[in-house]
């Protein structure tokens, strides 16, 4: 079968040279006109849990109590905020934000109604009530009630009094939404089993057009940030401002994606020109591979565009990877094509390219099997963003290697042999004192690596995923310095909902109240209304809300909370200082004004009055912040201080949403890890034929992978959507130079049976090709280090540690491993 292939391999390609490389350029050409459809995408959907119930919760729950959809902008004045001057410029910028297309109001200092400036009572509020553009107002009274108010403090004022937040309120896209709701509701019943078959095309159809409303609201939302930071441009001359916000987060993290793509792209492809250039000094040896690394990239993104699969912050340097791995690829073919010629220097070019195929294609099949084996090792994660990660590498190398193997000896059957000699051999002499030194210290190598595997098992125990969300950008860009600073002057920054039900045994007591006072409300006293009906607003649960707001409020990583409690503080300072009771209640209830109701009572109590809503910022810069343990604390206090059962206690919000995402990493590496280790070990075992042999090639790139863990560990780096990926993909790639040289080494066995004699061979043909791809690797890795996204920048930094780590154990280990076991069936899978 083999030799039938490589006779059908040979009649089609290198007989036909000009025919594969005009089929190869058409494939291109088509694919290539779609590479400009391909988007990016940065949104909450691609940085949550693939069908998180969480998910679900936290967008019921904002129907219920109001959408979160705006974004801050912290406001410092370089002057005294409380002045006539200072106020009158925040007028203008906050008039200008308004005139915006997309922002449907803003709330600033300048628009929310003074309770205690001076002090009024319940009956002022029907006559209206004033701001701080009411004529007259006492500036210097409105700043004390701002820093002591339980509402405006650390909400819309800093403690020092320096510092205001405006809140832009953006226009929801009413089409987005519908699809969104139909699409989710279609999801639930999939996921069921509920949907019936006729709406199974319903439920493509709808995916498909909110990805188109998806892309449109990005776009939107990314050309109104643009504006809004226009806007803020003549402001900053005399103040400091810094934008928040979901909206912007996501606007900027597909710059950062877009930065990346590009910086990575032209920095890895001049970085392989340099390399290419350096190692072989011949500019067929440069033009080639860069053809097969260009041709693969257009056609991934070409599949990108066509199938309309976004592109995140995750699979974002997918373009470094798939050229890192094609020159890795390409190399080899190089090195062992010189091999040959060196040693046949007076054969015909066709044959030395068709030994060079016949010899290498099928390592290289199983090195490029076992790295998409890595790679699809990430489906079984519950992080869309890494599945999609994973199908995008596993479908690009495959595309890379069918692509190599056909420009590549194509390419090089049109041209004449031609042989180069180093000018100096420094890869020659690092692998020969490789060798010399496996075969005369064999001890102490052995001694080195089990200090360094009990190194790395430590530190994996010390592994952690609680990753600040701070953390993931450098401090110089506006995400990291706008979240520091409404952190520390303004309340926090990540939302965390707790909602708290009624009682299940409460029955709503729809008798009237058997004492009315007289009141000028008296016709309102003989309906309690929701006094009566409700579990919550009545005088008998002030209390209980109250302690529950001052628990929540003293927890160390708590910002502000608002709650139900806060409204009852700000009616007892307009009643006086006087307790609430039921008749004053349901007065409030009835006469509050509108929008002074929709402040304070409907963000935080549901219609019915049988549900809490405690609206919790955390401060996300907290070094000392652990979120499950905070969760689960607010939980466990819940039911043990106050009494309350589990199942009525819900706990949403962002905060929760990306808890559950650190959560999920730990099982996710477990599960990648586990996956890969079996499916390469089945591929060994297939290739190798020996589980001997399999065990011997596993151990190096098992251990690389354990150093990079084991050393985040020890450095205190915690696990996250991007460094989650390592230990799959460092297994995955390594091994490709360990099939190679077991590959070879088994070759050279086979000549004498002296296992010094060919580890010694080894290191001086196919280590030269590891050494070259490893450091073409690692340096590429290296490039990544430029990101502003912190994830990607870890990535680059222990990638590439791994590699190097696994150069030098198949260097040393593998090879002594292999003398000393001396597995003597050392086989190759015959086709």
């Amino acid at each position: 079968m083999r030799l039938i292939l490589l006779s059908f391999y040979n009649r089609l390609i290198l007989r036909r040279p000009w025919l594969a490389l005009g089929i190869v350029l058409l494939l291109v050409v088509l694919l290539g006109r779609h590479a400009g459809d391909f988007r990016l995408d940065a949104s909450a959907d691609s940085l949550v849990l693939e069908n998180d119930v969480a998910l679900q919760t936290y967008r019921e729950i904002r129907e219920r109590y109001g959408s979160d959809n705006f974004l801050i902008l912290s406001y410092t004045p370089t002057g005294e905020l409380f002045t006539p001057d200072v106020l009158a410029g925040l007028r203008d910028l906050r008039d200008d934000l308004r005139k915006l297309q997309g922002i449907a109001s803003v709330t600033s200092i300048l628009d929310v109604p003074l309770l205690a400036s001076p002090p009024i009572g319940f009956s002022d509020l029907g006559r209206g009530v004033r701001t701080l553009e009411t004529p007259g107002v006492d500036l210097q009274l409105a700043r004390r009630e701002f820093l002591t108010s339980p509402l405006y403090r650390q909400l819309l004022l800093s403690p020092d009094g320096r510092t205001t937040a405006l809140q832009l309120n953006l226009a929801l896209d009413p089409t987005y939404e519908k699809l969104r709701k139909h699409r989710d509701a279609l999801r639930r019943l999939l996921r069921d089993g509920m949907l019936p078959d006729s709406q199974q095309a319903d439920l493509k159809r709808v995916e498909r057009d909110f990805k188109v409303a998806s892309a449109r609201a990005l776009d939107r939302g990314a050309r109104l940030i643009d504006t809004i930071r226009a806007v803020l441009e003549p402001y900053r001359r005399s103040a400091d401002l810094h934008l928040g916000g979901l909206t912007m987060i996501v606007t900027d993290m597909i710059d950062f994606i877009r930065r990346d793509l590009l910086t990575f792209g032209l920095g890895v492809l001049v970085f392989l020109v340099v390399m290419l250039a350096t190692i072989f000094r011949q500019p067929r040896w440069v033009i080639l591979p860069l053809l097969c690394c260009g041709a693969g990239v257009l056609v991934m993104f070409g599949i990108l565009g066509l199938a309309d699969w976004r592109v995140t912050v995750v699979s974002s340097n997918f373009t470094s990877l798939m050229l890192i791995i094609t020159l890795s690829l390409t190399i080899h073919l190089v090195v062992r094509y010189h091999e040959l010629h060196t040693l046949n220097p007076g054969v015909s070019q066709r044959s030395l390219v068709l030994s060079t195929v016949r010899s290498k294609f099928m390592p290289s099949l199983y090195t490029a099997l076992t790295t998409v084996v890595a790679f699809a090792s990430l489906l079984v994660s519950d992080i869309r963003p890494v599945i999609d990660f994973g199908w995008m590498m596993a479908l690009g190398i495959s595309v890379s290697f069918i692509l190599s193997f056909i420009l590549f000896p194509a390419g090089l059957a049109l041209l004449r042999p031609r042989h180069f000699t180093p000018r100096f051999d420094l890869t020659g002499h690092l692998t020969t004192w490789c060798a010399r030194w496996v075969i005369g210290h064999g001890r102490a190598t052995l001694a080195v690596f089990v200090v360094l595997a009990l190194f790395s098992l430590l530190g994996i125990q010390r592994l952690t995923v609680e990753n600040r969300f701070i953390d993931n950008f450098r401090k110089d860009t506006e995400i990291y310095q706008g979240m520091a600073l409404i952190d520390r002057q303004l309340g926090g920054t990540t939302p965390l909902d707790v909602l708290i039900d009624a009682d299940p045994d409460f029955r709503a007591d729809s008798g009237e109240p058997e004492d009315w006072e007289d009141d000028p409300f008296a016709e309102v006293g003989k309906d309690a209304g929701l006094t009566a009906t409700s579990y919550w607003y009545n005088e008998q649960r002030i209390g209980e809300i109250r302690a529950i707001h001052n628990y929540l409020d003293q927890l160390p990583a708590s910002g502000k909370v608002l709650s139900l409690a806060t409204a009852m503080d700000l009616l007892r300072q307009l009643g006086g200082g006087k307790p609430l009771d039921n008749l004053m209640l349901a007065v409030i209830h009835k006469k509050l004004p509108a929008d002074i109701d929709r402040a304070l009572f409907a963000p935080y109590l549901s219609p019915d009055g049988n549900q809490l809503r405690f609206a919790l910022r955390i401060i996300d810069s907290d070094p000392q912040l652990r979120r499950n343990e905070l969760l689960q604390q607010i939980r466990r206090d819940l039911q043990d201080k106050f009494g309350i059962q589990p199942g009525r206690i819900h706990l949403s919000g962002m905060f929760v949403l990306y808890n559950n995402v650190l959560q999920s990493l730990f099982r996710s590496q477990i599960l990648t890890l586990g996956v890969v280790f079996l499916a390469i070990m089945v591929m060994f075992l297939l290739l190798f034929r020996s589980l001997r042999l399999a065990l011997i090639a596993i151990v190096p790139n098992l251990l690389s992978a354990a150093v990079v863990l084991g050393l985040m560990g020890w450095l205190g780096i915690p696990l996250d959507i991007m460094t989650i990926t390592i230990a799959a993909i460092t297994i995955g790639i390594a091994v490709d130079d360990t099939i190679h040289y077991v590959h070879r080494f088994s070759e050279e066995i086979s000549r004498d049976l002296d296992y010094r004699a060919a580890v010694r061979r080894c290191h001086a043909s196919v280590g030269r090709a590891m050494y070259y791809t490893s450091i073409t690797i690692i340096i590429g890795f290296g490039i990544l280090t430029f990101s502003n996204f912190m994830p990607t920048i870890y990535f680059g930094l222990f990638t590439g540690l791994a590699m190097a780590v696994a150069m030098f154990s198949n260097l040393t280990l593998l090879a002594l491993l292999l003398m000393r076991i001396q597995p003597r069936h050392v086989c190759w899978l015959k086709g």
